[in-house]
């Protein structure tokens, strides 16, 4: 694993996929990059993305956006298993891969799908982060448990 520094100084992301989200593609990725700015100006210099297509994709484009201002910036993948964007729609690979080839560390948490692989990566992000940015619509899912987790172990919640 790379030392990316303590999780004090690092964030992660949650929240839905595209077709659950309530609100417009461009209010969330503004509001993802108005929350990277703060959160360096709060002395985050390490960002963590899911990988998955929506907010946790978009969180890593804010960052590579933000990055090439700020080179002291660092963006983790957190990788469920090798092959998630497989069955992506070709945009949301090319996506996945921009993002992917951008990131200074790829954590890879399963070498293959299995029950449960989203939990891990999502509990893996929690527990190397201090701060955790989220886009929830209030239903229950994976983005509520990563939510309730996150609350658990003592990170600060920003919402978006």
């Amino acid at each position: 694993m790379l030392d990316y520094g303590n999780k004090s100084s690092t964030c992660c992301f949650t929240g839905h996929r595209p077709q659950k989200l309530h609100q417009e593609e461009d209010e969330v990725r503004k509001g993802l990059e108005a929350a990277v700015r703060q959160a360096y100006s709060d002395g985050y210099r390490c960002f963590i993305s899911g990988m998955a297509m929506g907010v946790d994709l978009w969180a890593g484009e804010a960052v590579i956006e933000f990055r090439s201002q700020h080179p002291d910036v660092l963006l983790i993948a957190a990788i469920p298993y090798p092959g998630q964007e497989k069955h992506f729609p070709r945009e949301w690979k090319e996506m996945y891969a921009r993002v992917l080839s951008a990131c200074d560390h790829a954590e890879i948490l399963a070498g293959e799908y299995r029950k449960g692989v989203f939990a891990l990566r999502d509990r893996w992000m929690v527990d190397h982060s201090s701060r955790i940015i989220a886009v929830y619509n209030g239903e229950p899912g994976g983005t509520a448990l990563t939510i309730a987790y996150a609350k658990r172990e003592g990170l600060e919640l920003r919402g978006i």
